[in-house]
């Protein structure tokens, strides 16, 4: 079955297009419904204040966040890594995905739906 749902995430409509004017719980609430999963964003070493939008968390950290970057867009079939690794290269922000209830991390090395499922 693992094959057939790795194929089915390639197509299927959940895409997330991310924009960074949004606030951080606006983000974390999109990538919940899309993926079934939990979205953290850091402000350095501690998890951000959900409240916050980009180009403020950019005003409360020492890491250079980059709120005026064009939008990211995310695919049920993309690696959990690749993820993190885009919202630190295009946003500068720091993020790790956990599963739906928050309380454990995601591997790096398999896709948002593998993850959504559980297949780990």
């Amino acid at each position: 079955m693992g094959i057939i749902n790795n194929l089915f995430d390639r197509f299927k409509n959940a895409e997330l297009s991310i924009q960074p004017n949004k606030k951080i719980k606006t983000i974390s609430k999109e990538f919940e419904e899309s993926f079934g999963l939990t979205l953290v964003m850091y402000k350095g070493k501690m998890i951000a204040e959900p409240t916050l939008t980009l180009a403020a968390l950019n005003k409360r950290t020492t890491l250079d966040v980059n709120a005026k970057s064009e939008p990211i867009k995310i695919k049920a079939s993309m690696l959990v890594g690749a993820v993190e690794k885009m919202f630190e290269k295009e946003w500068g922000v720091k993020v790790q995905v956990k599963n739906a209830k928050g309380d454990r991390l995601v591997p790096n090395e398999i896709t948002l739906g593998q993850a959504s499922r559980e297949e780990y």
